[in-house]
């Protein structure tokens, strides 16, 4: 069974995220706790590689190295639900699409699970886990050298099988959004089989929560205007979503934990 985070945890993340640091004076008086309780949390999010200890707190996982997969499930993972399953809603049956690697996307396959008459091509093996077992789904997996950290099949092989499809969606996830539209991540084999899934759908979906904006990551993936529909949480960033307006782009916003959901879309 996956670890959780507990509710103070996750403030706990979010905060760091937000501002960068967190000292466990602060975090004792604000979520009224004992400075040892922090202490334990920081403990457990650096074990998960969420966070980094430093002098009297901790910083947020290095924009460099990515945070460990398993750990990066647990982030925002009721808004990924929502976000997958907002997806899920957008693909009919009786289409094809790609799904690239990350927690968010997997959270899109296990919401097009009653799905009838899919073509998934995908490079992520939890996704490929996810589906293949539906006699309605059929799954391709692209070839290439596996990445032990998180399932991700990475290299020209791959992109080779993806360039061979021209298919009706690409789901994609991202690691990182910049305030200037940059789509971004932390391998370039990953980059470019996501790259080669950008360029071979006839409509790209990208899914990711808010978080992502406050993130970062040294390789671009692509642009903002490249994708159709942005489902999110939440577009907290205002030259994002005027970005996403100037470029017709059609932002899903599923609300925080769900609770709500709206829709913009320029024609």
């Amino acid at each position: 069974m996956e670890p959780v985070l507990t509710p103070r945890q996750q403030e706990i993340v979010d905060l760091a995220r937000r501002q960068g640091r967190v000292n466990v004076d602060d975090l004792a008086a604000r979520l009224d706790v004992t400075q040892q309780t922090i202490r334990k949390d920081l403990n457990e999010l650096c074990e998960l590689r969420l966070m980094t200890r430093v002098h009297g707190g901790a910083i947020i996982a290095s924009g460099v190295e990515n945070v460990a997969y398993e750990a990066r499930r647990l982030i925002a993972q009721a808004e990924k639900q929502a976000i997958g399953a907002a997806t899920a809603r957008l693909i009919p049956d009786n289409s094809s699409l790609f799904i690239n690697i990350g927690t968010t996307t997997e959270e899109v396959a296990r919401a097009l699970q009653d799905h009838e008459g899919l073509l998934v091509i995908t490079n992520n093996l939890n996704v490929a886990n996810l589906l293949y077992r539906h006699p309605k789904i059929d799954v391709i997996v692209t070839g290439g050298p596996v990445r032990r950290a998180d399932g991700a099949v990475i290299g020209a092989a791959a992109v080779d099988i993806v360039r061979q499809f021209k298919v009706d969606y690409a789901v994609i996830g991202t690691s990182a959004i910049d305030e200037d539209g940059s789509l971004l991540d932390f391998d370039v084999r990953e980059v470019r089989v996501s790259r080669a899934i950008i360029d071979n759908a006839r409509k790209v979906v990208l899914v990711a929560d808010h978080l992502k904006t406050e993130r970062s990551a040294p390789v671009r993936i692509g642009h903002l205007r490249e994708v159709d529909i942005f489902v999110t949480d939440a577009l907290v960033s205002p030259p994002l979503r005027e970005l996403c307006e100037e470029a017709q782009v059609q932002v899903v916003e599923v609300g925080r934990f769900g609770e709500q959901s709206s829709e913009s879309a320029v024609a």
